[in-house]
């Protein structure tokens, strides 16, 4: 029951995320995927993924959640769909990947890194899942798929990368408290 709530809490919040977008061509700047893989990080795959299902479930029937305060389900044939799924891909691999340091405390330097590779993990999932979708749809090289693509959101992702560590080294054992 929990795990439910805490679930939908965080499928709200990845809903939330649309509103701090950066325009930056057909694919936006945007906090939702750092969100859906902290989606994963804090509540493993199963509540992980079903946020972020919730979220894709509230964004097709046409709510306005997705980047810009789009919604529906044409978003998902748009350049952004690949994106957009890659986030429920990213959820359930970063809570996987998480099952690693499930019993452990602290914030020893195995559980940072873990925590690390789990969410860089989970951001290489959004991006192949988006850029063969963007590719295709847009019609492009891979040159121009991942000059559009992926080079401008290296740095911003890094960024949001390295806030979700720490946050997640914070949030994880007061969630799973609650969980447990």
């Amino acid at each position: 029951m929990r795990k439910g709530i805490i679930s939908a809490v965080f499928a709200a919040l990845i809903c939330a995320g649309w509103m701090m977008t950066i325009p930056a061509g057909p694919i936006p700047i945007v906090l939702q995927n750092a969100l859906a893989v902290l989606a994963g990080l804090l509540l493993g795959p199963v509540a992980g993924g079903l946020s972020v299902l919730i979220f894709l479930i509230a964004g097709a029937a046409g709510l306005p959640v997705f980047s810009g305060g789009r919604g529906g389900f044409a978003v998902f044939a748009g350049p952004t769909g690949g994106f957009l799924i890659g986030y429920l891909a990213a959820a359930i691999c970063a809570g996987l990947i998480m099952k690693f340091i499930e019993h452990q405390s602290g914030n020893s330097l195995r559980t940072c890194i873990i925590i690390a590779l789990a969410a860089l993990a989970g951001f290489m999932i959004i991006y192949v899942f988006g850029l063969i979708r963007f590719k295709h749809v847009l019609n492009l090289s891979w040159a121009h798929t991942f000059l559009k693509g992926f080079v401008p959101f290296i740095l911003p992702d890094l960024i949001k990368l390295i806030i979700v560590v720490p946050v997640t080294l914070k949030l994880r054992p007061i969630i799973q408290r609650y969980t447990a």
